[in-house]
């Protein structure tokens, strides 16, 4: 046997770096390595493990892994650049961190863990041609991978690289699904939407219908038809509903539904047209399947005003029809209830849904006195009163109460009413429990109405998102973070999505993460900076930290928006479960310059 010959092998190479990484530690030092730490931890190792690559060493700002299969590390190049480009969507220009990679099938020296050889060296010269959040490949991978996946590659030509005798023929793969960059106006751009995973039962996707009655005024009334619909939808537990919210954000938009599919993750479309002329209302509607654009359902539905409940109830039966042949009668009649009997009520109640959805002050109040018109009008209405004691939770959030004792006291009425009137209503039950549980401090009666919401429709994301903040004020972070981020998955594209990212930062403080806590916190701050409990978790996880000057400036900012918050009545602003999560909250914010 010959001694000292080197092992040899042939793998795939995959060489990845930071893209002007001496830049971003000279901007933010710390913040850059909490980052970069984070994304290791959340996105790039999971990524490698899920692809079955091995990691053999990494710098400060590289990595480099071997693949037995040129197909995984393509895979894992793209889920990367992907999850990347998704992150950077909503970072500040100057906090982006991007990755260039290179990906070579060569032959490659084994010594001990390290790997040597021709084979990482072209991997990491194509790193080097490859632009921010771009991956470059040589002829070979283009050729193993053309046929197997469904990428586009772009023919870069022949490139002389460093150290290397030969020139490389390189190909740059197109980055269509995860490019970063931003609009002109500062929105995602389509290439950098998130493209999500199917899931498992048949999901679905409801789009603002067209208002056709010329009046801007009237819009209202064509949302809450929309709104009324998916939530029949949402009642059926075999189906996948998306959130209005994030449904929304297609309003006054042409759209491709093909795209709307990958961006929301969904099987079907729903499009329509609303017009309300005097008494009479006709609804028009057609379901599409997203992934082929291919029609499977179209009517119109024309009644009276009066009848507007049946005339949603057609448009929901034909919908679920549509979808599936056998369904329960069971579960049709489920869906097939009535708010209330009251046409001026249910009118004002659409109009408070409207203002509520705004998420500000003026819009919370204006909701709180049409809901309680609702009431006026049909004093069993369940869903007025859980949504009229759920206003009173961005109330006392974002410290706009002026007269906490008296408006605790409407609120826990409110919501004891909701859940009394509402028992087989998710949204009463829902609104009302969470108001229990976060204005009134009664988390035990709070957290079983949001439980017995969940029970009956699994698709309305505001009883998930209560439900994770709940969890998170009981002493589960886990399950909170759990229930959170089901919550941005069922409304991807939610404007208000800042308040789960919120509670998911806070979530990770209460466990102890600072740095996860501190990241989160940042994101939802960058969608709404006014929002307290983010701005307020951002000052205590950086305190904690040891980042002082950081956690200071935000406390500033903090104390801005709430002059009168003091250590002690920290208790009363949050409900906790355990004492100690209390005494971690009021230690945090103690250190980041909290007055007693």
């Amino acid at each position: 046997m010959q001694q000292g010959r080197a092992e040899r092998r042939l793998a795939a190479i995959l060489a990845a770096d930071v893209v002007g990484y001496s830049r971003l530690m000279g901007v933010d030092e710390e913040g850059t390595l909490r980052q970069l730490k984070l994304l290791r931890k959340e996105l790039v190792d999971p990524k490698i493990i899920e692809h079955r690559g091995r990691i053999v060493k990494t710098t400060g700002d590289g990595v480099l892994v071997e693949f037995a299969s040129v197909v995984d590390a393509v895979r894992c190049a793209v889920d990367v650049q992907r999850g990347m480009a998704e992150r950077n969507a909503v970072m500040p220009q100057e906090k982006r961190i991007e990755f260039r990679v290179g990906i070579n099938l060569g032959d490659i020296i084994i010594d001990g863990d390290d790997i040597f050889g021709d084979g990482v060296n072209i991997a990491a010269r194509l790193e080097a041609l490859a632009e921010p959040g771009g991956i470059c490949v040589n002829r070979v991978v283009r050729d193993q991978v053309r046929d197997k996946l469904d990428i586009a590659f772009e023919d870069l030509g022949e490139q002389q690289v460093k150290n290397i005798a030969r020139p490389v023929h390189v190909y740059r793969i197109q980055p269509e699904h995860w490019s970063s960059k931003l609009t002109a106006a500062g929105a995602v751009s389509e290439a950098s939407k998130p493209v999500l995973v199917l899931p498992d039962k048949p999901s679905i996707a409801v789009l603002p219908f067209q208002d056709m009655s010329g009046d801007a005024d009237q819009e209202y009334f064509a949302d809450g038809v929309v709104e009324e619909i998916i939530t029949a939808l949402s009642r059926m537990r075999w189906l996948f509903v998306i959130a209005r919210n994030s449904s929304f954000t297609y309003k006054g938009h042409a759209v491709d539904v093909k795209q709307v599919g990958r961006e929301l993750g969904v099987r079907y479309v729903v499009e329509g047209s609303v017009r309300k002329a005097a008494n009479r209302v006709r609804i028009t509607g057609q379901l599409i399947d997203a992934s082929t654009g291919a029609h499977l359902w179209a009517d119109r539905f024309d009644g009276g005003l009066e009848d507007i409940f049946d005339l949603q109830d057609q448009v929901t039966a034909s919908v679920v029809g549509a979808i599936a042949t056998k369904l329960e009668q069971a579960e049709i009649e489920r869906a097939k209830r009535k708010p209330t009997e009251s046409l001026d009520a249910y009118d004002y109640y659409l109009r408070g849904m409207a203002s509520a959805h705004q998420w500000t002050e003026e819009g919370v109040s204006e909701a709180l006195r049409l809901f309680y018109k609702a009431i006026e009008l049909d004093p069993d209405f369940a869903e007025a009163y859980g949504m009229a004691a759920w206003c009173y939770v961005p109330r006392k959030a974002n410290w706009w109460m002026g007269d906490p004792v008296q408006e605790i006291a409407e609120a826990e009425r409110l919501a004891r009413r909701a859940v009394d009137l509402g028992a087989d209503n998710a949204v009463a039950l829902a609104g009302g429990g969470y108001a229990l549980a976060f204005v009134v401090h009664d988390l035990d009666s709070g957290a079983a109405f949001i439980d017995q919401a969940l029970a009956l429709n699994p698709n309305l994301a505001l009883a998930w998102h209560c439900s994770g903040w709940v969890k998170a004020f009981l002493g589960e972070p886990e399950a909170a973070i759990k229930q959170l981020t089901h919550t941005m998955r069922l409304s991807p594209l939610d404007p208000l999505g800042f308040r789960a990212q919120g509670g998911i930062a806070f979530a990770h403080f209460l466990a102890g993460r600072y740095d996860e806590a501190s990241l989160w916190a940042e994101r939802a701050l960058r969608q709404r900076p006014t929002f307290l409990p983010a701005i307020r978790d951002l000052a205590a996880a950086d305190a904690l930290a040891g980042r002082l000057f950081e956690a200071q400036k935000t406390m500033a900012h903090l104390r801005q928006l709430a002059p009168s918050l003091r250590v002690t009545n920290v208790k009363d602003w949050v409900p906790f479960r355990r004492p100690e999560d209390l005494a971690r909250l009021e230690d945090g914010l103690r250190k980041a310059g909290l007055p007693e």
